[in-house]
């Protein structure tokens, strides 16, 4: 196989994308005091507060022993509170703190930034389109339709 061909693999495009874009958010959120992975379980709390170790860990593409470290890190720096014991079962539901929700909003702005210099030489019809294709092709993999797939 030449190296030319591997432009032609979707997949192959998708991780340079992904590579790029995760050094562009690493270097951002760096002057917030976060790494991608804090900022990921951070957004996934300010949206569904109360989420579990694993509910984290799988929604930020980490392992559970990640999510940990993740979130001791996060609780010693005051960004997320968590009960000292589990109110039912093992899992213990996790807050963000009012410093937590500031710093998020701060480095969102970061974010959204990168994402808008990604996305640049896109038209809105062509980044919902894109957005489509990348929900198809999640869904091929995963043998999950999309919800509006499913619905139908």
């Amino acid at each position: 196989m030449a190296q030319d061909e591997l432009g032609t693999w979707v997949g192959y495009q998708l991780k340079r994308v992904a590579a790029v874009l995760r050094a562009a958010m690493d270097e951002a959120l760096r002057a917030h005091g976060l790494t991608t992975p804090q900022y990921a379980c951070m957004e996934l709390l300010a949206q569904r507060p109360g989420l579990s170790n694993a509910e984290l860990a799988r929604g930020a593409f980490v392992t559970r022993q990640s999510m940990n470290v993740v979130l001791r890190n996060l609780q010693d720096a005051g960004l997320v509170e968590r009960p000292a014991k589990a109110p039912s079962g093992r899992a213990l539901p996790t807050r963000l703190t009012e410093e937590g929700s500031a710093r998020l909003l701060a480095a969102r702005a970061d974010v959204l930034v990168i994402q808008s210099r990604m996305t640049a030489s896109l038209e809105p019809a062509q980044a919902e389109v894109l957005l489509g294709q990348l929900e198809e092709m999640i869904g091929n993999l995963s043998g999950t339709p999309r919800p509006e797939d499913a619905e139908g």
